[in-house]
């Protein structure tokens, strides 16, 4: 193949952080007009070489070329007007603007009237909807982006992307927030854009959606390129194998716990906020897997977030151990032995700027304010705070340079693992995990599964909630699923299938298989 067949390029590109080497002689190659797929475990150096290429970080060695000529990047700005643009997997949407405010943000048109600079909004709504009619998004260019879902946000950062007249567009983990069908729109798009003769570079966990999508996947371990492939000669396979230096039989461990009484019963449970969830019933038992699906808006968030406190209800009762609780705030539900392992982690879950051992302590110095004063009742005692945090840096396998480290510079996995041990510092009894592999990757993913079946075995009451068919058959005891705020059905082991979950998730049916007494058992 022609050097003159890639639009941009990256060269023996190195970046060392302190105590870690992030990338290595990292080179990789990207044609126009097609789909190249980035993958790698959590820490192997995807986002660091985007974050380079792209001018977030300084390299320290390596050049970069785009339509074959080196280009010296100091900041996006100037790599954004060369036609390179990423969609960061945190999306950087301004809720209180609306959506053609958005897509022009830096860039707004202006016209003169009498002398007076004003607004050009007729321009501006204008050029938003040529593009969506470009891209075939029915979306409304005043609308406010607060009102827009998830996906409909992504979209927009897509649409944004478009504006610049980007000809390479780095999407990192696009999906995680999609559900299938959302999804299969943001891939008629790609198409399109492939048609258009853009590149897309394209970053998930997801192996399936990148054999998919994707016409060529570069595989990336320990901050070094393993390879590059076209995605026709890989299997899910041969990609895990690559990705993970190691063969993995198995997605899921093995099933070798035990559930016992019921531990934890809420009955009747309705939120206080309208057209929310209604009349919610359930038990987990003592050592059980407890999975819960259903589709964006079935209000499994909002359902896990009202039974921790973090959101009002208008009835219902909570037991505990055959206790009745009441449960108003977070601290409650900690004192009650519950956990809450957050859907958006960046969002909701770190600290991004302290460090590993603040994110880990954080919770139990919150409850027992003394619990880390030196003698003095004073100064903090780091000796004890660092301990507790090494104790589950070692236990959790967090790969990190020091406990000094800030969080915001692990990678997801280990971010993910930082606040399960935040969480397992306070001895939970019940762990609720909203999402808990949510863009993390398949060796992660599996460390994450191994450390719900050792909870199961001391007899933890672990309540999972996931948008991932195979996990939630995978790894589930019984699994329930919810449907525009109302319970479908609850699914044991032996009958869950795809097919069943689907039908109950998109359709609600007044005590469709649901029956009262399966709750008291």
């Amino acid at each position: 193949m022609s050097e003159l067949e890639y639009i941009l390029e990256a060269h023996h590109v190195s970046k060392s952080f302190p105590g870690v080497k992030a990338l290595n002689d990292v080179t990789l190659k990207i044609r126009p007009g097609t789909v190249h797929a980035l993958m790698g475990e959590n820490g192997a150096g995807k986002s660091t070489l985007m974050k380079c290429m792209y001018g977030i970080y300084a390299m320290d060695e390596g050049q970069i070329l785009i339509n074959h000529k080196e280009v010296h990047i100091a900041k996006p700005r100037d790599v954004m007007e060369l036609g390179v643009t990423m969609i960061h997997q945190e999306l950087h949407s301004i809720p209180p603007q609306n959506v053609m405010e958005n897509v022009w943000v830096g860039r707004i048109p202006y016209r003169k009237v009498l002398g007076i600079q004003w607004v050009d909004k007729r321009k501006m709504y204008e050029d938003t909807r040529k593009i969506f009619d470009q891209l075939q998004l029915n979306i409304d260019p005043k609308a406010k982006v607060s009102t827009l879902s998830t996906s409909f946000c992504q979209l927009l950062e897509i649409a944004r992307a478009v504006s610049f007249g980007a000809k390479v567009i780095i999407m990192d983990e696009p999906t995680s927030s999609l559900t299938e069908t959302e999804a299969e729109i943001l891939f008629r798009i790609i198409r399109q854009l492939k048609r258009e003769n853009v590149a897309i570079i394209y970053i998930s966990h997801k192996i399936d959606e990148i054999l998919e999508i994707s016409d060529e996947v570069t595989i990336m371990r320990d901050g070094s390129v393993v390879g590059t492939w076209n995605a026709s000669e890989l299997t899910t396979e041969l990609i895990v194998n690559r990705m993970v230096g190691r063969e993995m039989t198995n997605r899921f461990p093995p099933h070798n716990h035990t559930p016992g009484d019921v531990w934890l019963d809420v009955s009747h449970l309705t939120s206080a906020t309208p057209r929310s969830f209604t009349d919610i019933s359930f038990h987990v038992r003592k050592g059980e897997i407890f999975g819960i699906g259903g589709l964006v808006g079935a209000q499994r968030t909002e359902l896990m977030e009202s039974i921790f406190g973090l959101r009002p209800v208008a009835s219902g009762d909570m037991t505990i151990n055959g206790t009745r609780v009441g449960i108003t705030c977070s601290k409650d539900a900690i004192q009650n032995g519950m956990a809450l392992l957050t859907e958006e982690r960046r969002a909701k879950g770190i600290f991004g700027v302290l460090s590993i051992t603040d994110n880990i302590v954080m919770v139990r110095q919150n409850l027992k304010p003394d619990i880390y004063h030196g003698k003095t009742k004073i100064l903090l005692d780091r000796k004890k705070r660092d301990a507790d945090a090494h104790q589950y840096t070692d236990t959790l396998r967090i790969k990190a340079p020091s406990l000094k480290t800030r969080i915001m510079s692990l990678s997801g996995g280990n971010q993910q693992k930082v606040l399960v041990g935040r969480w397992l510092l306070t001895k939970p009894t019940i762990l609720i995990m909203d999402e808990p592999t949510r863009g993390i990757d398949v060796g992660a993913k599996f460390e994450i599964y191994e450390l719900m079946e050792a909870l199961a075995r001391e007899g933890k009451c672990v309540i999972m909630v996931s948008s991932e068919m195979p996990e939630l058959i995978g790894m589930s005891d019984r699994i329930m699923v919810m449907c525009e705020g109302h319970l479908s059905g609850i699914v044991g082991r032996e009958a869950a299938t795809e097919e069943t979950i689907m039908s109950l998730a998109s359709t609600y049916k007044k005590k469709q298989g649901v029956e009262e007494n399966e709750y008291r058992k």
